[in-house]
């Protein structure tokens, strides 16, 4: 059934077993089902709960169900001998709850050592959190999210957000790791524990607040970190030049002005230049004064209210530095021309639900293309044949075609990393695609990033130089160059050459004018693993744009997922109401999570996948991300469409929650986040919140039918006996019974890793590493373990920093580099 299920792709032949049950880990198994490899979803009796999620049918596309009880003795061992089967096994239990089951990982790869087994757990296997349920609202509440956006709604304490903005990374590291663990055991034969957590996948959307706060903390007021507003009022420049706005005809737009040169092209279509030589506004968009900022603004808004968005596409079309995108909704984003230009759309007809329209694959592979034809399965589907592969008592270990047989080697705990050899050459700029890459470098890669001679620009968006880069680039080697010049592009020809994997993110035609293009460099070496990662695309209707997060994140629908039901809407508001739906739909499209660390994971995966690819076979290729692209994927619970489709889960107008049972609750003193949505947990939780029996005796919530018809009512209920013990107690109580809640504790984010006692130090999530300019200082570990093979917290590095070392590996004297640096070709 193998040869018959498997789809043509990269991973042909590869099986996966996913024993998840929740949206993380079934995409992280998407990834494989997507390329060709065989997916078997283990589903509970009745079949798994999200199969009420309008994503379903795109997320258990080309998979196989069988069910089975895997508290079970029997069904569990069915599960383990498919296993034993299997490369690959996918989990997202809490730590411990596998090993009861008799589906851990040292059971399992005693009988098969090929297995690369994965897991996502909230918090980590280890430390005070680790039996932490690791529901996605619990770990932002507990690590501070929820509260660093509380402007995001219009009452007082912190906001719900809806976007996945811990778990769709999760899934990424997930599926990087399985593959990076896959491209090792070619070496060395064995498989081994591949292990992440939602906390570390919400991490990876800070681009440079870390590194604010390290700085605040050694010179106290002279850099401190400020909020996106005050009184409802932008705080900084970054905030005028992603310009929130409305259009005369009603319609949300997001401005996407970062560079200097782009803001002054905003300005002066807005017929604004002047401000530039008016000592009024000298210094422009960045005041200290609040009532200059609140002038600045009122003024702007009133310009982009001007025209129609008609009237400003137009103006778009003349001017091609200024942008701005339209805030989208649910599945408007697969009707964007980019997307369809570039092909991340896609239609498979669905056995039960018709044509269901969806995100295409993550990744575009030019020379491995995957058709995607095949429904989601319905529930057992394939519980028949999967029954008898497990009762067949063949061979235990699987050689997969295209692999050697198994070859035990003594490998020690923490040895080489899983991509040590390999070399990547990144030409990306600011941090959506240059933190792909330093995921890379953290399981092993060498990575030269090839920079302007001032430095990549990232490097100086914060007053203090250097700062806001340093996360893009820890674990790299710099490389200061003028690709412009016909030196320049020779020394990265020569790079090319003994590299493994080049990353561009270029806005579209820049690369080809650089003669830096997949055909320039496969002409050098035809075995790269080539990746395009831009914004919108490597062409069409939007490719040669500028493309930030905030931008892209309005044009994919995510402000709207997470505020929507808050932002007023309509030609007829008043100034003071479009001020009050700007701010919000900032802190939905920027104030926690952002379409730059979506798309970051997503290229990090791409890589590892090509790298895969090309050993098993398909050689070097060209492929493409982008940041809407992966947005589609990060928001799926929204973007996926058919008729019938129910819809997505929504936040309540106050911004609360989900339901009932997944949403915050003010107490006594402080703020609850509780997620107590199975059935099973009922009892306990209407014993422990009403110890009276009140809520356990009323009819309104008698059965599960019962509790949904009525969950207004019982929302009520619950607040009212929250109100009467402080958030600390009821998270202590609520945990004795084994439901999650916890207290959500004030941000920013990344004072709830760095801090002292707080969730990132207790977890063991924080390390130490080395900058030339702030010496040593905190910084995460990296985001993927595994159990054989160790992993690399590499160090920043400032502009030019290696370019003598990178220039002298490929043989240039030190004369050499000196008359190329008088030249002007080289920097550092």
């Amino acid at each position: 059934m193998a040869e018959e299920s498997a789809a043509a792709g990269p991973l042909a032949g590869l099986v996966v077993v996913d024993l998840s049950r929740t949206v993380p880990g079934v995409q992280a198994s998407q990834l494989f089902s997507d390329y060709g490899a065989e997916v078997i979803h283990v589903e509970p009796p009745g079949g798994s709960a999200l199969r009420s999620s309008p994503a379903y049918p795109f997320l258990a596309r080309s998979k196989l169900s069988i069910e089975l009880d895997l508290h079970d003795a029997a069904d569990a061992a069915v599960a383990g001998r498919l296993a034993s089967r299997a490369d690959v096994v996918i989990e997202t239990f809490r730590p411990g709850v596998a090993e009861r089951l008799g589906l851990g990982y040292e059971q399992l790869s005693a009988e098969n050592p090929r297995l690369v087994y994965g897991s996502i757990s909230g918090f980590g296997r280890r430390g005070p959190l680790a039996h932490v349920k690791g529901y996605e609202g619990i770990v932002v509440a507990k690590l501070g999210g929820m509260s660093a956006v509380a402007e995001m709604s219009r009452r007082p304490g912190p906001s719900f957000l809806s976007a996945p903005y811990a778990g769709f990374p999760a899934s990424q590291l997930l599926a990087q790791g399985i593959l990076a663990a896959l491209y090792e055991r070619e070496t060395s034969g064995l498989g081994q524990r591949v292990d992440t957590t939602m906390a570390q996948g919400l991490s990876v959307h800070d681009t440079f607040n870390w590194f604010a706060r390290v700085l605040g903390s050694r010179y106290g007021d002279g850099f401190k970190q400020v909020p996106l507003s005050i009184d409802g009022v932008p705080t900084g420049g970054l905030s005028f030049r992603l310009l929130i706005a409305l259009t005369k005809d009603g319609q949300w737009v997001q401005f996407s002005q970062t560079a200097p040169r782009l803001f002054q092209a905003m300005m002066t279509v807005l017929d604004l230049g002047w401000m530039f030589s008016d000592p009024k506004w000298k210094g422009a968009p960045d005041f200290d004064d609040q009532r200059v900022r609140t002038e600045f603004w009122e003024i702007l808004l009133t310009a982009v209210r001007a025209k129609t968005l008609a009237e400003w596409r137009e103006v778009f079309d003349q001017n091609p530095d200024v942008w701005a995108e339209c805030f989208g909704k649910g599945p408007t984003v697969l009707d964007h021309p980019q997307i369809v230009w570039n092909r991340q759309v896609t239609t498979i007809t669905d056995v039960d639900r018709g044509p269901v329209r969806q995100p295409a694959a993550l990744v575009i592979m030019e020379g491995t293309p995957v058709p995607l034809d095949r429904s989601a399965p319905r529930p057992d589907e394939h519980g028949h044949q999967l029954r008898q592969r497990a009762a067949d008592p063949g061979v235990l270990t699987r050689v997969v075609p295209g692999f050697p047989g198994t070859t035990r080697v003594s490998t020690p705990e923490g040895g080489r990393p899983p991509l040590d050899g390999v070399t990547v050459l990144e030409l990306g700029t600011y941090y959506a695609a240059p933190f792909g890459a330093t995921l890379l470098a953290e399981m092993g890669a060498r990575v030269i990033k090839v920079e302007q001679l001032d430095g990549d620009p990232m490097r100086n968006m914060l007053p203090f130089p250097e700062i806001a880069g340093i996360k893009a680039l820890q674990g790299k080697e710099s490389l200061a160059v003028d690709v412009a010049t016909d030196a320049g592009r020779t020394i990265v020809y020569e790079l090319a050459r003994e590299a493994d994997v080049v990353l561009q993110s270029f806005r579209a035609g820049v690369a080809e004018r650089l003669r830096l293009d997949p055909a320039s460099l496969h002409a050098v070496n035809p075995n790269l693993v080539y990746l395009s990662a831009p914004g919108y695309g490597t062409g069409g209707p939007n490719g040669h744009r500028p493309a930030y997060a905030p931008t892209i994140g309005a044009a994919a629908g995510l402000a709207w997922r997470n505020a929507g039901s808050t932002i007023p809407e309509g030609d007829g508001l008043s100034l003071d109401e479009v001020k009050g739906g700007a701010m919000p739909l900032a802190y939905a499209v920027m104030g926690v999570g952002n379409c730059d660390g979506f798309a970051s994971v997503a290229v990090g995966t791409a890589m590892v996948l090509g790298l895969l690819a090309r050993q098993r076979g398909a050689g070097g290729q060209a492929m493409l991300t982008t940041m809407l692209g992966t947005a589609t994927h990060a928001l799926c619970e929204a973007t996926v469409t058919y008729d019938g489709a129910p819809d997505p889960i929504t936040a309540d107008t106050g911004l609360h929650g989900f339901a009932a049972r997944y949403r915050l609750y003010e107490c006594a003193e402080g703020w609850l986040f509780l997620a107590a949505p199975m059935p099973r947990e009922w009892t306990a939780l209407a014993g422990t919140v009403a110890p009276d029996g009140a809520l356990a005796a009323d009819g309104r919530f008698a059965t599960e039918a019962d509790r949904a018809d009525h969950d207004d009512d019982l929302a009520a209920a619950i607040q009212a006996r929250l109100l009467t013990r402080g958030a600390t107690e009821w998270e202590a109580a609520l945990s004795a019974v084994d439901i999650a809640a916890v207290e959500v504790v004030p941000g920013p984010l990344e004072a709830n890793f760095m801090d002292e006692d707080k969730v990132g130090q207790v977890c063991g999530l924080v390390t130490h590493a080395h900058h030339p300019m702030l010496e040593q200082h905190p910084r995460l570990t990296p985001l993927v373990t595994m159990s054989r093979s160790g992993a690399l917290a590499g160090n920043g590095c400032l502009v030019g920093e290696h370019t003598e070392q990178v220039m002298h590996r490929l043989g240039y004297t030190d004369e050499a580099i000196a008359a190329l640096r008088a030249d002007g070709v080289l920097g550092g």
